[in-house]
């Protein structure tokens, strides 16, 4: 399938995150995460009055299995836009399911291809990464919106929210920065300020997770704007009992629009919910902070595209640790994280 982008015309970076979705494997993964794939088949079903014999634009269509659900849930047409080769797969699959009259798939970026309609009722797409705004694919559905939605248009999902909580887990963190002590007998601590730049994005048991937690920010798709997804947020969590924090996990909940008197579809990642692929995010702080039930962990999040590869973030974490009752002024600490998510 000829595409609208060159991959020449791409900077390196755009060629490896484009490249990396071009293998199977990555979508086995997503469409095995059966509270993602539900929720898209179960929110476009329950929207489907809404779906009949509208035109829906799917953004990073992939496989083209939400095309194929908008379809069959009564879709006039479906165009689909993906950059990455497996497009030609979902074409394949397109035809074999029958719907090669219905769902029309381009390849290419969503701002150098040429749509079929001058304007679609209804935008799909699956665009969420770790810690919810990785890998920047909210930008193109905020272009598809600006663009191509009609007036009173649907998203889906519309809302959006990211959440974090403090946790313990010491041994990995341990084990993750005393191992560059002793390389097989050589001393490989520089590494350990890179090491611990770096996000871990793992399933978390959700024991670990020992204080209050807090809304970091929420975005309606329906109004936010590209500026507002560079964002400093306040937060705050109370320490559940007696234990050590050794970082902060985050996580992100997702909100379908829903026909009125019907309760919305919506899912969360964070550990107190069903797998998912996203997994959660750990940001592992300075300072391993001993903690007494009620103490508060507060501060704030800045959260950026990197200026190089925007497709990465850069976020800094600062906290303030207040403790409380015994020994409170040793147990205090403030502090300033740095991190990369690439």
């Amino acid at each position: 399938m000829e595409s609208a982008t060159p991959k020449n015309a791409l900077t390196q970076s755009e060629q490896h995150y484009f490249n990396s979705y071009d293998h199977y494997g990555i979508h086995e993964e997503m469409l095995q995460d059966s509270v993602r794939t539900l929720s898209y088949r179960n929110a476009i079903a329950q929207n489907k009055d809404l779906f009949k014999d509208k035109v829906v634009l799917d953004v990073g269509c992939g496989t083209g299995i939400l095309s194929m659900f908008a379809a069959k849930y009564g879709a006039k047409h479906v165009v689909g836009v993906d950059m990455s080769s497996i497009i030609e797969m979902a074409q394949h699959l397109v035809d074999l399911n029958g719907y090669s009259d219905r769902i029309t798939l381009l390849r290419g970026k969503l701002e150098d291809v040429k749509l079929p309609f001058p304007k679609v009722d209804i935008i799909i797409s699956e665009w969420m990464g770790y810690f919810l705004l990785y890998e920047s694919m909210l930008d193109t559905v905020l272009y598809a919106r600006d663009h191509f939605l009609v007036e009173g248009g649907l998203i889906l999902p519309d809302k959006c929210s990211l959440h974090i909580a403090g946790l313990e887990d010491f041994q990995y963190k341990d084990e993750k920065i005393n191992y560059w002590h002793d390389v097989y007998g050589f001393d490989f601590s520089p590494f350990i300020p890179t090491v611990m730049k770096e996000p871990i994005v793992d399933t978390v048991e959700s024991h670990v997770v020992n204080t209050t937690r807090s809304k970091l920010i929420e975005f309606d798709l329906n109004t936010v704007q590209l500026s507002d997804l560079s964002f400093t947020a306040n937060f705050e969590v109370q320490a559940k009992r007696r234990d050590w924090i050794n970082g902060i996990i985050t996580w992100f909940d997702v909100e379908f629009p829903a026909p009125r008197g019907k309760q919305p579809v919506y899912f969360s990642t964070g550990a107190h919910a069903p797998y998912t692929h996203w997994k959660q995010s750990v940001f592992y702080t300075k300072d391993d902070l001993e903690c007494e039930e009620g103490d508060i962990f507060k501060g704030e999040i800045t959260c950026a595209p990197n200026k190089f590869h925007k497709r990465d973030l850069d976020i800094k974490l600062s906290y303030e640790f207040q403790a409380k009752g015994v020994d409170a002024a040793r147990r205090s600490r403030k502090n300033t994280n740095y991190y990369i998510m690439h």
